[in-house]
């Protein structure tokens, strides 16, 4: 597997930033940077945040909790992380997480290999500014139509 770009460095804040369901992702390595090897993003998330649970069928997740508490769910195992903390979450197994801290949560997700930043580009809109968006209802139908693009299924009930 050949690296579609040279070495590079990013700096604290540097990458691209989406706003995705009232959080903020920003893409830290790609596919074109590690020639489809891994995506690695940085995630703030507010308290209370939890996504439906869902099924990467496409890819492994792995989390690494830099500020706040984590809590959740992988098949029928339950998890709790904190600061320090490493969650690994296998493809194939339905999953879902929630912030559990008063504060935000700051994390950092890898998937391998890449492509979960075409998600997250594809169902987010770019930050404009630093920090959280503005609270808004999730575009369910968005994120769905984008999971179901790359291999995430949500598992929502019917409507």
């Amino acid at each position: 597997m050949a690296l579609e770009s040279p070495h590079y460095a990013l700096a604290d804040g540097e990458g691209e930033a989406y706003w995705f369901a009232n959080t903020r992702f920003t893409i830290k390595a790609s596919a074109k940077q590690t020639g489809h090897a891994f995506t690695l993003v940085e995630q703030t998330l507010p308290p209370g945040f939890g996504p439906p649970p869902h099924i990467h069928h496409m890819e492994d997740e792995a989390f690494y909790v830099l500020d706040g508490l984590m809590t959740g769910t992988c098949g029928d195992a339950t998890w709790e992380a904190g600061p320090g903390g490493f969650v690994w979450l296998p493809r194939g197994i339905p999953h879902t997480f929630s912030v559990a801290s008063a504060a935000p949560a700051r994390l950092l997700q890898v998937t391998t290999p890449s492509g979960f930043e075409r998600f997250v580009a594809e169902a987010g809109t770019p930050a404009l500014a630093p920090g959280l968006p503005p609270e808004e209802p999730p575009d369910i139908e968005k994120l769905v139509a984008a999971g179901y693009r790359i291999g995430i299924e949500h598992l929502l009930p019917p409507p």
